[in-house]
């Protein structure tokens, strides 16, 4: 595999703070190399990361710093009790 296969088209990252807002916002997203460098950094800072290319074509239309659209809570809110799951079980090691 050549290192231009490597890099991933495109990557954006969610945050959500409620004291901060309604619902998770963009904080990052890109394509080719910046999305490579979103994925390092959040591999460097433990968070985990789902793929799912339907979702992200959505969210890549999402400008970075708006929170999401009231029709991707649902499909968010799975991704993260899947995440929360998932981290549950590895603490529990």
């Amino acid at each position: 595999m050549n290192e231009k296969s490597k890099t991933p088209k495109q990557a954006v990252a969610l945050s959500y703070e409620q004291q901060y807002g309604n619902a998770p916002k963009v904080v990052a997203s890109g394509r080719g190399e910046i999305a490579q460098k979103i994925i390092e950094a959040a591999d460097r800072a433990g968070i985990d990361i789902v793929e799912d290319p339907d979702l992200l074509e959505v969210l890549g239309k999402v400008p970075v710093g708006e929170e999401i659209p009231p029709q991707l809570f649902h499909a968010v809110a799975e991704i993260l009790a899947f995440v929360y799951q998932a981290n549950n079980r590895y603490a529990a090691r």
